[in-house]
């Protein structure tokens, strides 16, 4: 699995118009799943970005996780976070899980989320307009 992470002061997900996921202080998650994900490994990843010490402590320093300030998340799944553009001018995404596997992996990386978190979601397979404000900014990329 592999997350885009970004810090956010607040931040949502439209699609066809309608909000379906929206936060405010907390961490938006870009999630693309590969074809040797499992459970396991969204479970890892869910705490890992959990406990990601990401967030400013009274000094200013980068010391708290989205558990120590009570933040959410906003989850979207993200296939072409898989896409390979080493070759050619088309990404390939030959890495990225299939639909139904993909589909599997995500809502279980929300599940286990929701069992710490506040968590909103985009609509998997969707067409999603996803805006935010980024907080620092800051901007990682994890990988399991």
């Amino acid at each position: 699995m592999r997350a885009v992470v970004q810090r956010v002061a607040e931040a949502r997900v439209e699609v066809d118009g309608a909000i379906t996921g929206q936060i405010g202080a907390g961490l938006l998650i870009l999630l693309g799943v590969t074809k040797t994900d499992s459970a396991a490994t969204a479970a890892a990843l869910v705490d890992k970005i959990l406990n990601l010490r990401i967030f400013s402590d009274e000094a200013g320093k980068m010391n708290l996780s989205l558990l120590d300030t009570g933040g959410a998340l906003l989850v979207v799944s993200q296939f072409t976070l898989y896409g390979d553009c080493r070759k050619g001018r088309r990404p390939s995404f030959d890495q990225a899980a299939p639909a139904d596997q993909a589909r599997t992996l995500y809502e279980e990386f929300v599940a286990v989320a929701r069992r710490s978190v506040q968590v909103g979601t985009g609509v998997f397979q969707a067409h999603m307009r996803v805006s935010l404000v980024n907080d620092g900014p800051v901007t990682l990329i994890v990988e399991l």
